[in-house]
C-alpha cells in the first residue's frame, strides 16, 4: 500500500498539488497548460465530482453482477477450482497494477470488475452449494454495511483524520499479510488452519477484517472527497471507484465465510 491508501494514492498525491486556474491568476511564471494538471483552466476541463464517481461505481458493481451472473451459469462446480484460481491470481495481479501503476484507464478497470465478476461467481456458486440462502445473506450484509458507513460519514459521525486513516491503512496492510501467509500454508498442506475452519478464532478473525474493511470505506470517500476538492480531473473518479471496489469485494468475501460457520452443521 502506498500513501494513506494505494488504491487512491494518485489522487492523494494529485490532491497536494496547488491549484491553478488560468495562466497570470497565481500559477507560476513559466507555468504550461497540460503539464500537471488538466486542472489548470478551470472552464475547460471536466472535473471530479462526486455524481460521477458514483455513476463509476455502480458501473463497475454492475459490471462485476452481470459476469458473476454469467460464472454461476456457465460453469460448473466440476471444474471450479481453476478457474477460481485462475481469476483469483489475475484478480491480484490486474488489481496491483492499477494500485502502484496508479491507472485511470477506464478499459483496464472495468477488465478488473470483469475478473471479479467471474471470481465472485464460481466462489458464490460454492458457497451456495453448501449454504443455501447464503449468498443473498452475505449481499445484504455486504450492502448494508456499506451505507451505514457511508452515512456515519456523511454526518461526520466518524471522521477520516490523518491519525485514523494511518491505523486503519495499518490494520488493513497487517490483516492483508496475514492472510497472504495463511494462504500459502493452505496450498502447501491443503489445511485452512485456526483462521479459516470455523472455529471461535475463525470466527474472531472475520470479524476483525469485516471491522476493518468497513473503516476502509471512510478512508476511501475522505480520499475521493478530496481528489474533488482538489478540483481533479474526471478520470480520477475510476480510481476511486475502484477502491470502492476493493473494499466491497473483500467485506462480501468475509461475509460469506463468517455466515459460513454459523451455517454448518
Amino acid at each position: 500500500m502506498k500513501s494513506s491508501n494505494p488504491v487512491l494514492s494518485r489522487i492523494s498525491a494529485a490532491a497536494q498539488q496547488p491549484r491553478y486556474t488560468v495562466p497570470g491568476q497565481g500559477a507560476p511564471a513559466g507555468y504550461q497548460a497540460g503539464g500537471y494538471p488538466e486542472v489548470v483552466q478551470s472552464g475547460h476541463v471536466d472535473r471530479m465530482t462526486v455524481d460521477d464517481v458514483v455513476v463509476k461505481t455502480v458501473t463497475l458493481l454492475a459490471t462485476t453482477a452481470v459476469f458473476a451472473a454469467i460464472t454461476w451459469a456457465v460453469v460448473p462446480l466440476e471444474v471450479m477450482r481453476p478457474v477460481l484460481y485462475a481469476s483469483m491470481f489475475l484478480g491480484v495481479i490486474v488489481g496491483l497494477i492499477i494500485s502502484f501503476a496508479q491507472v485511470t484507464n477506464a478499459a483496464v478497470i472495468l477488465g478488473y470488475a470483469v475478473v471479479e465478476g467471474v471470481f465472485l461467481g464460481i466462489i458464490s456458486k460454492a458457497y451456495e452449494h453448501f449454504f443455501e440462502g447464503i449468498v443473498l445473506q452475505a449481499v445484504i450484509a455486504t450492502l448494508s454495511v456499506f451505507l451505514a458507513m457511508a452515512a456515519l460519514y456523511k454526518l461526520k459521525i466518524i471522521r477520516a483524520t490523518p491519525k485514523f486513516m494511518k491505523i486503519v491503512i495499518g490494520a488493513a496492510a497487517g490483516l492483508g499479510v496475514v492472510m497472504l501467509v495463511n494462504f500459502v500454508i493452505y496450498l502447501f498442506t491443503d489445511s485452512v488452519g485456526p483462521l479459516r475452519d470455523g472455529g471461535p478464532i475463525a470466527i474472531g478473525f472475520s470479524l476483525v477484517c469485516i471491522v476493518v474493511a468497513a473503516l476502509m470505506f471512510v478512508v476511501n470517500f475522505k480520499q475521493i472527497e478530496d481528489g474533488i476538492a482538489a478540483g481533479l480531473p474526471r478520470k480520477y473518479g475510476w480510481l476511486g471507484a475502484f477502491g470502492i471496489l476493493v473494499e466491497l469485494v473483500w467485506l462480501y468475501l468475509e461475509m460469506l465465510r463468517l455466515i459460513s460457520y454459523f451455517s454448518e452443521d
